[in-house]
């Protein structure tokens, strides 16, 4: 029977990598296609891999709690039937270059496998910071030097013993170093963190660590800069307390704030495109789509699932699907449609009622908005006069190698003018 191999899915736009969480399996096990094999994590969604084929499966090849990059070989399938040929309800998958060369590879693994193993991740890394890759020892499959490894070693101080040297030509069985023996280094340079009495050690989950790598990533990356305006919302809350309870009534769900504040956002999109773009390293991509991100937090992770298309949707089909969303995050059945093709991201902090905060961006995204609580101040209106009005902070955080100030300050302007002039006469809820 045919051997067939079963991938790490690519789990959303910028997803490179994810780890097996579970797996749902044991070799021997029959399963049909789209049966789920494992569930895996990453920066951005709980997900499941599903079979691409029916048959038994061979060999789990990937660990639990393993994180590998998106493309490589996680297990293995018999697929067919006893006469060799395939079922009728399986699918060719092209294997790639990877599988082929871990299979040839000889025990001492040479140099040029271990080069086409590595990613395009670990190689920028690599050439940024000059590790000699030939002296890293990885801790993915078969060795494979993982973004993760690098990352490790760099935060630990291990990266002066790797550096390359062309006149250095000691064979990488006697030099290379994994990141388990640079721990040592890290000892030297930082002051170890000894628990006492009462403290209370807490295991990083893989979500977690996957929402630290990509935060990360975002900050070392991306040059961020912060803007904040003051909106005067007191129209805005009068409309909708309102019409709040007979929403409720008629629909099932409540009319929140947010939903009044993501329409802003999508109208404001259309006007000002820029702001809806993504950097992609040699290009800026402006995206035709209005799809916003929101975030959705559990007690103890943040999700970003998208509402797609939200320049088309009324308040109420907005209000709708972000309740819909939260359910679905709230309840651990994310999948990777849910979080994908994000352009845009609105993050509701005022629910916790922060009034003030400097956001990171959604990477590739150039922007992301921070919606702050609204409370009551002492405002002076036209004439001198004070009045208590409902005020409201949005903060907004850009990415300063594809927006500048100017854009961005016309963009927050005019999200101020939407939400400002919102009322029952000019924005109809349905």
């Amino acid at each position: 029977m045919p051997i067939e191999n079963i991938l790490m899915p690519q789990l959303g736009e910028s997803v490179t990598e994810g780890t097996i969480e579970k797996w749902l399996v044991k070799p021997g096990d029959v399963v049909n296609k789209y049966d789920p094999l494992a569930e895996v994590v990453t920066d951005k969604v709980n997900a499941e891999i599903p079979s691409s084929f029916s048959g038994v499966v061979h060999e789990l090849i990937a660990k639990e709690g393993e994180t590998l990059a998106v493309g490589t070989v996680v297990c293995t399938l018999q697929v067919g039937d006893s006469s060799g040929q395939k079922s009728k309800t399986t699918v060719e998958i092209v294997k790639p270059e990877t599988t082929e060369i871990q299979k040839s590879a000889p025990e001492n693994k040479n140099v040029s496998n271990k080069k086409a193993r590595y990613s395009p991740a670990v190689l920028k890394i690599a050439q940024e910071h000059n590790i000699n890759l030939d002296l890293v020892n990885g801790s993915g499959l078969d060795g494979r030097i993982t973004r993760k490894d690098l990352l490790k070693l760099i935060e630990s101080g291990g990266v002066d013993q790797l550096v390359s040297n062309d006149s250095n030509n000691t064979s990488t069985s006697e030099t290379s170093i994994s990141v388990s023996q640079v721990e040592p280094v890290k000892q030297k340079t930082e002051p170890v963190q000894v628990t006492a009495h009462g403290d209370i050690e807490i295991p990083v989950t893989s979500i977690r660590r996957a929402i630290a790598n990509n935060m990360v990533r975002s900050k070392t990356e991306i040059p961020h800069a912060w803007m904040m305006m003051e909106v005067d919302v007191t129209n805005l809350v009068n409309y909708r307390e309102s019409i709040k309870t007979e929403f409720k009534e008629k629909e099932g769900f409540n009319l929140t704030y947010f939903a009044f504040f993501i329409k802003a956002v999508a109208i404001a999109l259309k006007e000002y495109p820029i702001m809806n773009s993504v950097w992609a390293g040699d290009k800026i991509i402006q995206k035709k789509a209005i799809n916003v991100s929101i975030a959705v937090a559990t007690e103890d992770s943040l999700f970003v699932p998208v509402i797609k298309n939200a320049d088309d949707k009324s308040i109420k089909g907005i209000a709708k699907e972000i309740n819909e969303l939260s359910k679905i995050v709230r309840a651990g059945k994310l999948r990777s449609e849910h979080i994908e093709g994000g352009t845009f991201t609105v993050n509701n902090t005022g629910s916790f009622g922060s009034v003030q905060s400097m956001g990171i961006i959604n990477y590739p995204q150039a922007a992301i908005l921070q919606v702050e609580s609204i409370v009551k101040k002492p405002v002076i209106l036209n004439g001198g006069m004070f009045a208590a009005r409902d005020m409201v902070n949005l903060c907004l955080s850009i990415d300063h190698r594809v927006l500048d100030g100017l854009v961005a300050g016309r963009f927050l302007n005019r999200v101020k003018s939407i939400l400002e002039s919102t009322d029952a006469s000019n924005m109809s809820i349905y």
